[in-house]
């Protein structure tokens, strides 16, 4: 298994999770952004840094995601891409898409697009907070235990 991130939006409290929980299950972790990152040195966390354009990173994702790979993201299209090839995905807020939700996350996030695109001011998510950390890092735990 090897856990994927989508690392240009995601937060730095869960790249730290990421990385304690790499190091602790020697579980291979790879953050793909199209910036340089700083990651801890360890034979199990690296970070690659693809091209600037349109969902490079999430693109070179899905083309290496195996089956059972996990992928760290909240842009809901990727995670659609990764289940269809078998993998999981978890956002930073510690929720799991599924085979079961994806469907209605996509369905809603094309509508929240079209009405922004028509001009209709809607406000973005909830500020990351302490409680989505701890959801995330508890999701996380409970996931990687069960591969034990």
């Amino acid at each position: 298994m090897h856990i994927w991130v989508d690392a240009d939006a995601c937060p730095g409290v869960i790249k730290e999770i990421l990385f304690r929980a790499a190091q602790r299950t020697q579980i291979m972790t790879t953050l793909v952004a199209n910036k340089m990152l700083r990651v801890p040195p360890s034979p199990y966390i690296r970070a690659l840094q693809v091209p600037h354009g349109f969902d490079v990173a999430d693109q070179h994702i899905v083309q290496q995601v195996q089956t059972g790979d996990l992928v760290i993201t909240a842009d809901i299209p990727l995670a659609s891409q990764v289940i269809e090839r078998g993998g999981h995905a978890l956002n930073p807020r510690g929720e799991f898409y599924t085979t079961d939700n994806i469907q209605q996350r996509l369905t809603m996030r094309n509508f929240m697009e079209e009405l922004r695109g028509s001009g209709v001011d809607i406000s973005g998510p909830a500020s990351f907070s302490n409680n989505d950390r701890q959801a995330f890092a508890a999701q996380l735990d409970r996931y990687l235990s069960k591969l034990r």
